[in-house]
């Protein structure tokens, strides 16, 4: 399962390290081109809200390998893909693994393992984030330059084929269990702090991918590096993702409530602090290791907040929030490219750091995140 989560980021968002070579073989503007990863998003939530009552009725096997399938066709389709439209319609097919495996993934991993280990089976699955973005992003930008654009996603295939026997020879059977009725997974937001949540957890990531989504251009338009370089500068963000990862999955149990407020303001002063360094390779280097790190650490807090807040309805909470951090990432995607085209990299960065700080107002303390049960388990709480 961590290694089709590392599959997934990678395929989601390869796009970012080769947005400019993408756009310019298929016609499109650099804000275009970015939408490829607003269409998957915009599939992932569908899919995200139907997938847990539609999976309760299979085997959860069964249900994942299907999943993975369709990832594997949609990067031989990316891969071929003679115009803009195509790309598009892969993306979206994309987005429905997507969408299912999230929705699923918290809920799966508190079946496998014991409810002591949650907290580290839940750190060892997003070591998959960890890994696809400390490596897709600096190989995509490095062979994109060597192989194109299209030799990258090829590249991707034998490991999504090989993943997809992995699953199905290594997970056990998880048969199916009672019907989940799809109103289930909307009723939750009746409860107050699962809404406050979602507004949270939408904010959090719209703000945090209306940035990371145009980091290319940011870099070509402001630091100007080679591609050795280039490839360096997101390799930094990406390995800083295991500091970050790792800390954040130490540090859960104990500080749940103050992370989720403080990640996504430290998130946004890093974010304004690129504009004025983006002129200095060492400095912006540096400053991207750090956004890395804070940006790797935010997927373990909601998870972890997930599985200790909606413990009674996991499945139908995980579609929910799959569900609202794909729709942020697909309108934070769309409002950097907006942005980027009609005004400025400036504004970019600027709208991404405003929903960043509207995230963090929204968390507060922490207190309206605890529900009736299971979300004050944690220090400070």
């Amino acid at each position: 399962m961590t290694m089709c989560v590392a599959l997934l980021i990678a395929s989601e968002f390869m796009p970012v390290s080769l947005l400019t070579p993408i756009a310019r073989d298929l016609s499109a503007t650099d804000g275009m081109a970015g939408q490829a990863i607003s269409i998957s998003g915009l599939f992932a939530v569908v899919t995200s809200l139907l997938v847990p009552t539609v999976a309760s009725r299979f085997d959860r096997r069964q249900v994942l390998a299907s999943l993975t399938a369709l990832m594997l066709a949609s990067l031989v389709v990316i891969a071929l893909a003679p115009n803009f439209a195509t790309l598009m319609s892969a993306r979206a097919l994309l987005g429905v693994t997507i969408g299912g495996f999230w929705a699923l993934s918290t809920a799966t991993v508190m079946r496998l393992v014991p409810k002591a280990d949650v907290p580290k089976a839940l750190g060892v699955l997003y070591m998959g984030n960890a890994a696809a973005t400390a490596l897709a992003a600096p190989m995509g930008s490095y062979l994109g330059g060597v192989i194109g654009w299209r030799g990258v996603f090829w590249a991707l295939v034998p490991f999504a084929a090989f993943n997809l026997v992995w699953q199905w020879r290594s997970l056990p059977r998880l048969p199916r269990q009672a019907p989940i009725p799809a109103r289930h997974v909307v009723a939750l937001l009746k409860r107050p702090h699962v809404a406050v949540g979602m507004a949270g957890v939408m904010l959090t990531f719209g703000g945090a991918f209306a940035t990371f989504t145009y980091l290319r251009p940011f870099l070509e338009s402001r630091t100007d590096p080679n591609l050795p370089q280039l490839s360096a500068l997101l390799l930094a963000l990406g390995v800083a993702g295991f500091a970050g990862t790792y800390a954040a999955t130490a540090m859960v149990p104990r500080h749940l409530y103050r992370m989720l407020r403080g990640l996504p303001l430290a998130l946004a002063a890093v974010t304004l602090l690129l504009l004025p360094t983006g002129h200095l390779l060492w400095a912006v280097g540096c400053t991207m290791a750090v956004w890395g790190t804070l940006n790797s650490a935010i997927p373990v807090t909601w998870s972890n907040w997930l599985a200790l807040g909606v413990s009674d309805e996991p499945e139908a909470g995980g579609g929910l929030m799959v569900a609202a951090i794909q729709l942020a990432i697909m309108l934070g995607a769309a409002l950097g490219g907006f942005l980027l085209d009609h005004v400025s990299i400036a504004a970019t960065f600027a709208g991404g750091t405003a929903l960043l700080v509207l995230a963090s107002l929204a968390v507060g303390n922490g207190r309206r995140l605890q529900g009736a049960r299971g979300t004050r388990g944690t220090t400070d709480a």
